[in-house]
C-alpha cells in the first residue's frame, strides 16, 4: 500500500473509530434528534444571519433539502425565522431557547470527546498542527473544485 493509500486509509480508520466511539452516547443524549437536524443548529448558531442559501452551501445539499430540514426545525419549536427590517426579502434562522438546549448538550458532549482524545494532540507540535492543517486546507479546496466541476449536492 502506497502513502496515498496509507493516509485515506487512515481518515476512513479514524473516521469509524471517532463514530463508533460517540455514536451511543450522542444517540442517548440527543434522542429524536437526527445528525443533520443538530448540525443544522449548530451552524445557525455559530453562523450569524443563516440562511437557506448559506446552509445549502455548508452542507452541500440542495435549497429545497434545506428548507425541508429547516421546517422541520421550525415545527420541532428548535429554531424560528426572522427578517430584518432593512432587507423583508431575506428570511434568516436563530435558536430558540429550546434549540440552545440541545446546542448545549451537542457543545458539551463533544467537548467530552475533546477531553477524551486530548492525550493525543497535547504530544503534536505546532509544527506538524500547520503542516497537518496546510494538507487539510488543500485538500479540502481541491475537493471544493470537484463538487463544483460536478455541479452535485445532496438531497
Amino acid at each position: 500500500m502506497n502513502k496515498e493509500d496509507q493516509v485515506m486509509k487512515g481518515f476512513r480508520d479514524l473516521y469509524n473509530k471517532i463514530v463508533l466511539l460517540n455514536k451511543d452516547k450522542m444517540e442517548e443524549s440527543l434522542k429524536g434528534y437526527k445528525p443533520s437536524e443538530v448540525h443544522c443548529m449548530e451552524y445557525i448558531e455559530k453562523n450569524a444571519d443563516s440562511n437557506v442559501t448559506k446552509l445549502a452551501d455548508a452542507f452541500y445539499m440542495t435549497r429545497g433539502a434545506i428548507s425541508k430540514l429547516t421546517k422541520k426545525l421550525i415545527q420541532k419549536g428548535l429554531i424560528e425565522s426572522y427578517q430584518k427590517s432593512d432587507n423583508k426579502k431575506e428570511i434568516y434562522f436563530r435558536l430558540t431557547e429550546q434549540g440552545k438546549v440541545i446546542y448545549n448538550i451537542h457543545e458539551d458532549l463533544h467537548k467530552e470527546f475533546q477531553e477524551r482524545d486530548k492525550v493525543v494532540f497535547e504530544e503534536v507540535t505546532d509544527k506538524q498542527f500547520d503542516t497537518m492543517l496546510r494538507f487539510l486546507a488543500k485538500y479540502n479546496s481541491h475537493l471544493d473544485e470537484e463538487i463544483k466541476k460536478a455541479d452535485i449536492r445532496s438531497e
